[in-house]
């Protein structure tokens, strides 16, 4: 077993590899925009709607199970297990994702006529069904890699992945006509089930080259069981009214009067404006990505102070960071648009959910948190009452107020969500969250977000604020000296002992 990364650099690591693929993954999302338009983008989304169904029933909760196990395994210092660990969650992997792939193969012309409303769909379906199985065992690796936080392998491998899946996907579509949206879509699925192929090769050939060594056999299914068929049984609800509310919401804005193109609609939101709002957020899904596994190592160890340090520091962190997000977003909103969508509406949008930020930010560290305390299923119902909520709101609301009835959706349904989540996380990590924190850190921010719409241009209003933003965070109290030492010890920190005691 190769020496485990402390927290913070395995966060760097994982950082450093999120932006460059989100970087690179934003730049395909422009190129595809111009190529099939906001309403070829639209179709791709519904699409890949179905097919994330799909993969979420094959993979059957496999990918946390894996990550829970093998980390509960490090955690008491047992890692002769991992070789039975692993070898029970690829043959789950195997026969969930071989049972998945012939339902969604036999059934694609049924989704693509009924549910997706177009027959351009099927093929694009069928390609993702022939692909499901590897997909699932390309969870459970990863899910592996995670957890043992060999973080260096798995951005390395992550890296090849998006370089080989994009690169499979512009050469398919060059040999396109323009304005093939049934062509455009069948590539971009292709590449991407092509992608997930080496990943599952790569990874397997290096953890069967580094393996430890075996011992007597472990019992595996009961404990998998426990943990993934919970999971499985919540994520497919949750991931059937998920999709349900993707295939409902383009119908929904059709009857709005002010619409004429409904699904161009959506694909400007889930393929434009959503992937710009989350850009930013790579750091933080990286953050998420160890969390889980540290925490639950902290809590097989009984490290209670450890635990409740790790929440504190976290929620901080993401929150400040969530706010400076939310403000650069709003005041770039019609440079960024402008820039990467030129000739499509999506600043007014953007600008919008921009102010949803920091609680979209603090919800996936709260939710990946609370799983690391074995929280899964209290996660996976509440996201379950938040979807079920969310499109009876859009049921009604689309209709009436078109856009605005989207965004009034989803303001309530996250918020009921994170409320729900982060209720939970403090009671269980016994965390007490000082009212004054949050509540002057979001006046620092709109503060220095009316200061910098002051400036005109488009870098001077974003600076302006970031400035007067960091200033009044030092003046109430919120940055203090303290932090800085913090940040400067993570950074001078030579030992793998000092590191994971700093975060």
């Amino acid at each position: 077993m190769s020496k485990r990364m402390p927290i913070f650099y395995g966060a760097i690591t994982l950082t450093a590899v999120n932006l460059l693929l989100r970087f690179v993954s934003t730049g395909f999302q422009v190129y595809l925009s111009k190529t099939i338009g906001a309403s070829g983008v639209g179709l791709l989304q519904l699409i890949l709607s179905v097919s994330m169904l799909a993969l979420t029933a094959g993979m059957a909760g496999i990918r946390t199970g894996t990550m829970y196990i093998t980390a509960e395994e490090l955690g008491q210092q047992r890692p002769e297990g991992i070789p039975w660990i692993l070898s029970g969650c690829l043959i789950h992997a195997v026969l969930t994702g071989i049972a998945f792939s012939l339902i969604l193969y036999c059934a694609a012309p049924f989704l693509a006529t009924h549910w997706i409303r177009s027959r351009d769909a099927v093929n694009s379906l069928r390609i993702f069904a022939g692909f499901l199985p590897i997909s699932c065992l390309c969870g459970v690796m990863t899910g592996y890699f995670t957890a043992a936080n060999r973080i260096g392998t798995l951005a390395a491998v992550e890296i090849a992945e998006q370089i080989f899946s994009m690169g499979i996907t512009v050469l398919v579509l060059l040999t396109l006509p323009m304005g093939d949206t049934s062509g455009a879509c069948q590539a971009v699925v292709f590449g991407s089930c092509c992608g997930n192929l080496l990943t599952f090769l790569m990874l397997y050939i290096i953890y069967y080259l580094h393996r430890p060594t075996g011992s007597t056999r472990i019992p595996v299914a009961r404990r998998l069981c426990s943990i993934s068929i919970p999971l499985a049984l919540a994520d497919d609800l949750k991931a059937g009214i998920s999709s349900l509310e993707n295939l409902m919401v383009p119908r929904r804005l059709g009857l709005f009067p002010g619409i004429s193109n409904p699904i161009a609609v959506f694909g400007i939101l889930t393929g434009m404006v959503f992937p710009i709002m989350m850009f930013p957020a790579a750091i933080l899904h990286s953050l998420a990505e160890l969390l889980i596994p540290e925490l639950a190592r902290c809590s097989a160890m009984k490290s209670h102070a450890r635990i409740q340090y790790l929440i504190q520091r976290n929620l901080k962190v993401t929150l400040l960071y969530g706010l400076f997000c939310s403000g650069c977003l709003f005041l770039a909103a019609d440079t960024l648009c402008r820039w990467l969508f030129p000739g499509i509406p999506a600043a007014e949008k953007l600008r919008c959910f921009s102010i949803l930020v920091p609680m979209l930010y603090c919800d996936l560290i709260v939710d990946a948190m609370t799983k690391g305390l074995g929280q899964q299923r209290a996660c996976v119902r509440y996201n379950i009452i938040s979807n079920t909520l969310d499109v009876i709101l859009l049921f009604f609301l689309l209709p009436k107020l078109g856009f605005a009835g989207y965004w009034i959706s989803f303001v309530l349904t996250h918020i009921l969500n994170f409320v729900l989540s982060i209720r939970r996380l403090l009671r269980i990590g016994k965390v007490r969250i000082v009212p004054s924190l949050p509540c002057l850190s979001a006046a620092a921010a709109m503060v220095s977000v009316f200061c910098g719409n002051q400036f005109s241009g488009t870098i001077r209003p974003v600076i302006a604020f970031g400035g007067m933003f960091f200033c009044l965070l030092y003046f109430f109290g919120i940055l203090t000296f303290d932090d800085f030492v913090w940040m400067k010890s993570l950074i001078g920190s030579k030992s793998t002992k000092k590191s994971e005691i700093n975060l």
